[in-house]
């Protein structure tokens, strides 16, 4: 039996974070080859993790800059070793070179940190993004860290296109795997049996809140044509300032963490999401495609989500948000179509299907000459030099330090 060993930048989370869907998504894919699993994190347990043991997948925390995971990664002696985002393997990915180094190394981006960081930057100083913006010290941590790796996962064609077109990342070090669908096994509501708004995620996303803030300054548009219609909030983690934006009179209400998305979502008529920026794929879009939930949103919030098919809902950027959404909200035609406009986008751009027999048979085929796939790794060699591995030499200084 195969082994994989993850290296988690936090325990996962499903009802709080599509990052936490994710990385159960990817523990199935190898669980279905046959792969023993530990997971591995350093993170503090917060009180709503995931309870890994229940799927079999072995757990244990592990220090920073210590040597004791030396040890660890040696004993465990894994075939692939799969790093959740960049900064894992940047902490860690030197170890796991030194120990077992006959073991392939996967980078899991969950998205691209840089875009993200780049488009928050041009969105906070109100002006159009350009290419400058890509190159900070995120983006060059995060593509050192890809051509480190034997193989980068990446999650929206966007990304794909950015990594391979604009700045030039060898094909044969990436892989496109967005999030996965499966059937889902719930009763769809009708039309009549939803009412009110709805928006999801997590509130220590910064995406997330600035979404928020984006409802606030819709909303009172919307509620004085749909007088009887509440916006509901919910997402983990609510902070204090998102909790001064509950107000009953205006039905704008701040609901907290979800216990269960599809239970939320099933009462809902129109998840609204005026997403301003971020990167990867936006789970609770792809969560309301799959439950039957049309949408309004963003260019950036439908990105690399639909190809040439028609959205669920609309995609609207400022000037007719708040009028797209009542026309969705109170027109059950339009409605209807929207909701199998997203079940044909899941069905067509997102079934588990179409991408994990061939997501393993590309591990399975590096795995079979990872030798000569490094060999064509020219960069990744010399990023694996003594001389450019200061993140090494200041975890052994740091150990030293703290002894």
């Amino acid at each position: 039996m195969k082994h994989l060993v993850i290296i988690g930048t936090v325990w996962p989370e499903p009802t709080s974070t599509a990052a936490g869907s994710r990385m159960l998504q990817l523990i199935s894919l190898f669980q279905k080859q046959d792969y023993e699993i530990t997971f591995l994190c350093s993170a503090s347990k917060s009180d709503f993790p995931f309870d890994l043991n229940q799927i079999s997948v072995k757990t244990k925390a592990i220090q920073l800059n210590d040597s004791s995971f030396d040890a660890e990664i040696k004993s465990l002696n894994p075939d692939v070793v799969l790093f959740d985002r960049f900064m894992m393997e940047e902490q860690y990915g030197w170890r796991v070179m030194e120990n077992c180094p006959n073991a392939l190394r996967i980078l899991d981006t969950e998205d691209l940190h840089f875009l993200r960081k780049a488009r928050e930057m041009a969105f906070k100083q109100n002006r159009e993004l350009v290419i400058e913006d890509y190159i900070s010290d995120v983006f060059k941590r995060e593509v050192a860290s890809i051509y480190r790796c034997d193989l980068t996962l990446l999650i929206s064609e966007f990304e794909m296109q950015l990594a391979t077109k604009t700045f030039k990342i060898d094909n044969f070090l990436l892989y496109y795997l967005p999030f996965l669908s499966e059937e889902i096994q719930t009763e769809i509501p009708s039309f009549e049996e939803r009412n009110h708004f709805v928006s999801i995620g997590n509130f220590l996303h910064e995406p997330n809140w600035q979404t928020v803030l984006q409802l606030k300054k819709y909303w009172k548009s919307i509620k004085k044509q749909l007088p009887e219609a509440e916006l509901h909030v919910y997402g983990a983690y609510v902070s204090e300032k998102a909790k001064q934006l509950h107000n009953e009179k205006e039905g704008f209400l701040i609901k907290g963490r979800a216990e269960s998305v599809a239970a939320v979502y099933s009462k809902a008529r129109i998840l609204l999401a005026p997403i301003p920026y971020g990167a990867g794929l936006k789970g609770k879009l792809f969560e309301a495609m799959q439950l039957g939930l049309p949408s309004v949103t963003t260019k950036m919030g439908a990105e690399a989500m639909y190809g040439n098919l028609d959205w669920n809902g609309f995609i609207s950027d400022e000037n007719d948000f708040v009028e797209k959404a009542i026309e969705l909200y109170t027109n059950k035609s339009i409605w209807e179509t929207a909701q199998k406009n997203g079940y044909k986008i899941i069905e067509s751009r997102f079934k588990k299907d179409l991408f994990a027999i061939d997501f393993m048979n590309r591990i399975e085929e590096i795995q079979l000459d990872l030798k000569t796939h490094r060999n064509q790794n020219f960069y990744g060699q010399i990023l694996q030099h003594q001389s450019l591995q200061s993140t090494k030499y200041m975890s052994k200084w740091i150990e030293v330090k703290n002894s």
